[in-house]
């Protein structure tokens, strides 16, 4: 009997070990690009794995969003794989969709999918009181941040430059500085100027003007009319008056929607479940950041989407009868 009970315990004991190794073979590790570590896109993407990561002992998936380049990036990133997930402005899902620029090199990306958005994100322009800038046109001959290479604020610089006519060597020094440093440049008087493509309120936005006398500056005029036209998936956005140290009053510029894209080759599974972890828990989402804080969900299923839905995320969409 003893060697009976041996026997089975051992047997007991290897099965365990078995179903024990089938159980991690079925984990799945996604991986969120985001931005830098100041800005609304790196607590989006963390706030999506909080959420994600919650369900993992049923569901068996296990997320981590990394600080990134930001948008550009993790459009790329999506193509080669390295990101399964990306957070981007609604244009360059478009861009990359149909092959324009900044994403002419490797054409068009046929695959991207949307699956949801997110913030409403302003071109924001703040610039040192004392450098007497009002408007974009007072940029010219001055130390300017134009973000760094792959970032949304560079990609829509570049298209208010080409529709004023100018390049970047309008300015007295073109700074490539990550969002994380431009606070300082600017506090430091590096730069005269940064940009950023954001949701407000915004801790980089925040940190400069406690400790700089800074203002926003307007983005406005014919030519910026005739850019908003011309691009569609730009709308003109304000950002709040009395969100910033000294900027009381509303700011006019152009905007549009940050957005959740993935590949159409990400597993159908992994998205559905990535986006009911969302919205099942979208009050406790909203409290995460104040720049969610008026996200609605029929807004977010629709709006600045400008790539096909993901198969994923439009059968949790429609489990809800939201489509």
């Amino acid at each position: 009997m003893k060697g009976k009970s041996l026997a089975w315990v051992l047997s007991a004991a290897l099965a365990g070990t078995a179903l024990s190794g089938m159980a991690q073979a079925e984990e799945k590790f996604v991986t969120i690009g985001t931005g830098g570590q100041t800005g609304v896109y790196y607590v989006a993407g963390q706030s999506i794995c909080r959420f994600l990561n919650r369900g993992s002992a049923e569901h068996g998936i296990k997320c981590n969003a990394p600080a990134s380049g930001g948008g550009v990036a993790n459009v790329n990133g999506i193509r080669s794989g390295e990101f399964n997930f990306g957070i981007m402005q609604s244009d360059h899902q478009y861009k990359a969709l149909n092959g324009l620029a900044p994403f002419e090199a490797e054409g068009a990306m046929s695959d991207i999918r949307a699956v949801f958005s997110l913030q409403s994100e302003v071109f924001t322009i703040l610039a040192r009181r004392d450098a007497n800038i009002k408007g974009f046109d007072d940029l010219k001959g001055k130390r300017v941040n134009v973000g760094n290479p792959g970032s949304g604020q560079r990609d829509t610089l570049e298209e208010i430059l080409a529709v004023k006519g100018w390049d970047r060597s309008a300015f007295a020094l073109a700074a490539e500085l990550k969002p994380a440093e431009q606070a300082s440049a600017l506090g430091d008087n590096n730069i005269d100027a940064m940009t950023y493509f954001v949701g407000h309120p915004n801790g980089a936005i925040q940190e400069a003007t406690t400790t700089t006398d800074a203002v926003l500056v307007p983005v406005t005029g014919a030519e910026i009319d005739k850019l908003l036209a011309e691009k569609t998936y730009y709308t003109k956005a304000d950002i709040p008056g009395g969100l910033y140290k000294g900027n009381d009053q509303p700011t006019p510029s152009i905007g549009g929607k940050a957005v959740l894209s993935t590949s159409a080759k990400a597993d159908p599974e992994v998205v559905y479940q990535l986006v009911k972890s969302v919205f099942d828990n979208i009050d406790r989402f909203k409290r995460l950041h104040p720049a969610f804080a008026d996200l609605k969900e029929e807004d977010m299923i629709k709006v600045g989407l400008t790539a096909p839905l993901h198969e994923g995320a439009e059968r949790y969409y429609k489990e809800r009868g939201w489509l």
